[in-house]
């Protein structure tokens, strides 16, 4: 009763709100963009933008699921990229709701047509890399060549989700201290990479192609269009929940809207899912606003 409840009351809400106005509220949100900062550029209240971002992520995730399928392709390139919800694991109390702490997204490219093939959100440990690795191969359509970096939990995962049809490499880098870098310099700055090992896990893996550069890169895009990974803030997420909302919302822009500079398509396009690239405006229209039921003529009871 109480979901039907909320539900009514959002397709309320939807009807209100003109599309011009929901398109705009989306763009904002991929392009980086807090909640309240959004709010004051749409000129619209903090609470609209905040209802607004559940609803689409629940319908990003759905439209993700079922298009992403049958995915052909030769090279899927594996990582991990680090955020957290509410405060940093360091600071976690028991008193703090369930949830919070440190989040790894879990995100698997398709190195031609620069498709995010799977991603998750959860911990780093060997159960979300087993969880993740089965959504992986449940997507692709064909034997491919995977490689990841040399976290641990990837050994397991990738026997029990693939069961050896799999040409399997990690790509292990070493990093160090750049001579002369002062104290705050290797506090905010990355540590120098050092050398690559690259090592041959099951299968025949090409040792031309274990990379992971453009997963890499691809974490850098998501610190760009996603206010709650961009660090030394407070703009991170407050629950969870809206912290996968804000995935599912931005992967499906990724995927589906946004031009790949050095493809000159979408992501969605090059790997052969749709002809052409979606607009904001279809984003919004994932979500079903069902025109509310206008009700009949009061007809009074008369008692015989």
């Amino acid at each position: 009763m109480l979901d039907s409840t909320r539900n009514n009351a959002y397709l309320s809400f939807m009807n209100k709100l003109p599309i011009e106005k929901r398109v705009q509220i989306i763009q904002l949100l991929v392009e980086g963009n807090s909640l309240r900062a959004t709010s004051r550029i749409a000129d619209v209240s903090f609470n609209t933008v905040l209802k607004l971002v559940p609803q689409l992520g629940k319908a990003c995730q759905k439209f993700h699921d079922e298009t992403v399928r049958n995915v052909r392709s030769e090279r899927i390139q594996a990582d991990e990229i680090w955020s957290f919800c509410y405060a940093k694991e360091k600071n976690v109390t028991q008193e703090m709701r369930e949830g919070s702490g440190d989040i790894w997204t879990w995100t698997a490219l398709d190195a031609d047509s620069k498709l995010i093939v799977s991603w998750m959100a959860g911990d780093r440990d060997a159960d979300a890399a087993t969880c993740f690795m089965k959504d992986v191969r449940e997507r692709l359509a064909n034997r491919v060549q995977l490689t990841t970096d040399g976290h641990k939990a990837y050994l397991i995962a990738v026997e029990r989700a693939f069961e050896y049809d799999v040409d399997y490499a990690m790509l292990v880098k070493m990093y160090g201290a750049s001579e002369g870098q002062s104290t705050n310099e290797k506090k905010y700055s990355p540590a120098e990479c050092t050398g690559c090992k690259k090592t041959k896990v099951m299968g025949d893996p090409n040792p031309k192609f274990v990379s992971t550069s453009y997963v890499e890169r691809q974490n850098l895009t998501m610190r760009m269009h996603m206010r709650r990974f961009t660090r030394l803030t407070n703009a991170f997420s407050k629950k969870f929940e809206n912290h996968c909302h804000s995935l599912s919302l931005y992967f499906v822009y990724y995927n589906f809207c946004k031009i790949h500079k050095s493809l000159s398509v979408t992501p969605a396009m090059q790997a052969g899912l749709t002809k052409k690239p979606m607009t904001i405006e279809d984003i919004s229209n994932l979500v079903v606003v069902k025109a509310p039921k206008k009700r009949g003529a009061y007809k009074k009871t008369v008692l015989k």
